[in-house]
């Protein structure tokens, strides 16, 4: 009787939502259908790919209009959402293992793509085994980054190399994706915890834009061009970045006034940090107001910046998809950081109401990391019998194996503090959340930061 009360007081504006979601993504569907039916070829791995996308993007959409309209039918239908995703993820995984004859596990394209599966296939686990039903806030809109990072990698499918033609291949990078996905739950978990364990959410204000402002940062400081353009690595139609970061080759095209306009995102991303920290210099919480009001600018700014990019970058054909892959996806996921953190500040109270306890929700992180250290050990393992088969040594300090060392050394450290000192709560918290950004490094900055055997990777 209570729960049909409660569901009978929920916004009508939820459900309302809830109805566009499902007509954008029928919408979305149907256009697909109507580009491909010339061709006959409806089930090819590119439209399975962006049918993944449309719902994995309906299941975030729903997840967000629970914050705006604090309707809990949308973290139900969320759930559905996400489920059709991984259905859609699993038949494009299918369909790359039988036109590649091997399970889709070489080249970043298919890691990705086997990745962003094991994160939704965790995502779901959690919901319906520990409770977490709001989880998809976080890992939702990660796998939607990865989504987009696939539309600008290779994806043709060659044959095997002899190095790669073995066993061990398979149960190496099947570990790795495993173990790299329980790092991301994680990750989701220790969130969900810090919200649970009633931190300020002007402390979470101050970190959200600190991310924020560091990605704009870094992404100014390595583009921005004294004409005030901004200069991306681009690629041609027949090859896209990812061959050329792996190769070292750059090929700037400057896109002007762009780095103008990156600037003005930048100092409209920096203005809430500002009013945060006067806000505690006078002690004065009604800034506080103030700052989330600047937030929304910021990111309706971002998403100007974002649709100038990719107008700009989209008229000339030759380099589409061309942009900088990891340029993209940096201002994406500065968005996607905003919009949760908004999220929290609308509905803090529903969330805390649909999560389990802090207690509860610390313990669940541990039990992840607990399932996904020992497949770090095993990845690690089997990479170096595998090395010492082909090369005749078992470690040879490469860039990828000294980082997948570091990242097993980051969480064992936070297993031995937790079970020899007793680390609990925030301290453990922070300690996951550092381990993830270890575990992002290792998987794509080694990659193409680092030159090394692992190339191919």
């Amino acid at each position: 009787m209570a729960r049909a009360k409660q569901e009978q007081q929920q916004p009508a504006g939820g459900f309302t939502l809830i109805v566009m979601v499902g007509l954008g993504v029928a919408f979305l569907l149907y256009v697909a259908f109507l580009n491909v039916h010339r061709s006959g070829n409806l089930l090819s791995e590119s439209n399975l790919l962006f049918a993944t996308l449309i719902f994995y993007a309906g299941a975030s959409a729903l997840y967000l209009g629970f914050g705006v309209t604090g309707t809990t039918a949308c973290v139900k239908f969320a759930s559905y959402a996400t489920w059709l995703g991984l259905a859609a993820n699993t038949a494009a995984v299918a369909h790359r293992w039988y036109d590649a004859g091997h399970p889709p596990l070489t080249g970043i394209y298919e890691m990705l793509l086997s990745s962003v599966w094991a994160l939704a296939v965790l995502t779901l686990i959690a919901e319906r085994k520990y409770g977490v039903k709001v989880i998809g806030t976080v890992t939702m809109p990660l796998a939607i980054m990865g989504m987009v990072l696939m539309q600008f990698l290779r994806t043709e499918v060659h044959p095997l190399v002899p190095l790669l033609q073995s066993t061990w291949l398979n149960v190496h990078v099947t570990l790795a994706i495993l173990a790299y996905a329980a790092c991301t739950l994680s990750f989701a978990m220790a969130m969900m915890f810090l919200i649970q364990d009633d931190m300020k959410t002007e402390t979470i204000l101050a970190l959200s834009n600190a991310s924020a402002l560091a990605i704009y940062a870094g992404v100014i400081l390595a583009c921005f061009e004294k004409c005030g353009g901004l200069g991306l690595l681009v690629s041609n139609a027949d090859r896209k970045a990812e061959f050329l970061l792996s190769q070292g080759i750059r090929v700037p095209v400057q896109i002007s006034l762009l780095g103008w306009l990156m600037t003005l995102a930048l100092l409209a991303v920096a203005s809430p940090l500002a009013c945060y920290g006067v806000a505690l210099w006078k002690n004065n919480q009604s800034l506080i107001a103030v700052a989330n009001r600047l937030v929304l600018v910021s990111i309706l700014l971002q998403g100007l910046t974002l649709a100038v990019l990719l107008v700009r970058t989209h008229e000339d054909p030759s380099a589409w998809p061309s942009a900088d892959p990891f340029v993209l996806t940096s201002l994406v996921g500065s968005v996607l950081i905003l919009l949760l953190y908004l999220l929290l500040v609308w509905r803090r109270k529903d969330l805390e109401r649909l999560l389990p306890t802090a207690d509860k929700l610390d313990h669940i992180t541990y039990r992840v990391i607990c399932l996904a250290f020992p497949l770090l050990t095993l990845t690690i393992a089997t990479g170096a019998y595998w090395a010492n088969q082909t090369w005749g040594s078992y470690w040879s300090w490469d860039p990828k194996e000294t980082w997948a060392a570091i990242t097993w050394l980051v969480y064992a450290l936070y297993l031995h503090m937790r079970i020899t000192v007793g680390w609990r709560g925030r301290r453990a918290a922070y300690f996951v959340i550092a381990g993830f950004a270890v575990v992002i490094f290792t998987f794509f900055g080694v990659t193409y930061l680092l030159r090394g055997q692992h190339r191919f990777s």
